[in-house]
């Protein structure tokens, strides 16, 4: 038994929702959530940070739609005031790193029904869940997809017949056409 029990969870495991989320935390989520293997997360969270440090280290910005962007700023050089004493002093130029969270993300944070819906055992982490993420039959049936997906493209191949025959429909306006001048020289 804890010391602590406001930090155990509803089904009696041990987890860290009173401080902030660490990387394993993030990748033990991530890998219930997603269902994949614990240790691909993980390296794909690597891979990931590296990424996204050495094209923002380069001056490039990269943004992730619906959840942040991440720049970096030089700040010019400038005058400014040391608030102790009031007197003016010259501030040297710098580089700053940037991540700025988008509309999508601000909205989801201040709204948490608009938040996604996670996993079962995702958050709080479930040491069950994390040991069965990546070993359910899902990869198989995503497999299977690719067969299904053939026979939907021949059911949109039959539908091409069909909308010959509209276009065969199109004569039978024309005549439609003819009689409305007949009309009018009947109203002369």
């Amino acid at each position: 038994m804890e010391l602590f029990p406001e930090k155990m969870c509803i089904s009696g495991c041990a987890s860290a929702t009173m401080g902030a989320m660490n990387k394993r935390e993030l990748a033990r989520a991530v890998a219930v959530q997603s269902d994949v293997e614990l240790k691909t997360v993980v390296n794909v969270i690597e891979g990931f940070t590296d990424v996204v440090t050495a094209v923002v280290s380069k001056g490039e910005p990269v943004s992730i739609p619906g959840f942040a962007k991440f720049v970096k700023v030089d700040r010019p050089a400038r005058m400014g005031r040391n608030p102790a004493t009031g007197e003016t002093i010259r501030i040297k130029a710098s580089k700053k790193a940037r991540i700025t969270p988008v509309k999508a993300f601000k909205d989801a944070v201040l709204a948490p029904a608009k938040a996604p819906k996670l996993a079962k055992g995702a958050y709080p982490t479930d040491d069950a869940a994390v040991s069965a993420a990546g070993k359910s039959a899902a990869p198989v049936a995503a497999k299977k997809a690719p067969a299904r997906k053939a026979p939907a493209k021949k059911a949109a191949a039959k539908k091409a017949p069909a909308r010959k025959a509209a276009a065969k429909r199109a004569p039978a306006r024309k005549t439609t056409a003819r009689r409305a001048p007949a009309r009018k020289a009947a109203r002369r």
